[in-house]
């Protein structure tokens, strides 16, 4: 009986070991797992989406669920308090590496006052960016304006 009880012990010594020896199997804390931040930013309000390589949503935080004040929403202070919101979450999903996409309404040369304080706080937070990327649409021809030959007078 006892060769049996020594097969058992040798079996659960080291549970990281895999039947093949030599091969052992790899903790989630070691991966380092990377995300997207998709940041929509007009000058009335803030989005943040966050994904994760696959798409796969992970958190989504506009400047509406942070603040009651409707002229505040594109403010850089709301945008710091959607940041610690949004990492809050990326930490439980074990995310270190970031990508930024940052998008302003279509046309317009620069995006909303929150994306610069957004990026600033995210790294402050302690996640490394990788890259930052403006995702802005850019009209090219489309319909016709509005207004006539000379265009719209008052």
């Amino acid at each position: 009986m006892k060769p049996k009880e020594n097969k058992i012990m040798e079996k659960t010594k080291n549970p990281k070991k895999n039947l093949q020896e030599g091969t052992i199997l790899l903790d989630k804390k070691d991966k380092n797992i990377e995300g997207i931040v998709h940041i929509y930013t007009s000058y009335n309000n803030t989005i943040v989406h966050v994904t994760d390589m696959s798409g796969r949503t992970i958190t989504k935080v506009s400047g509406g669920m942070v603040t009651k004040h409707g002229r505040l929403k594109a403010n850089p202070t709301i945008a710091m308090f959607i940041s610690k919101r949004i990492s809050e979450k990326m930490k439980e999903e074990k995310i270190k590496f970031l990508y930024i996409r940052i998008r302003a309404k279509t046309g317009n040369p620069s995006p909303g006052p929150g994306a610069n304080a957004l990026v600033k706080s995210l790294s402050r937070e302690g996640f490394k960016i990788i890259n930052i990327l403006d995702n802005t649409r850019i009209p090219r021809g489309g319909p016709k304006k509005k207004g006539g030959r000379r265009g719209r007078r008052p």
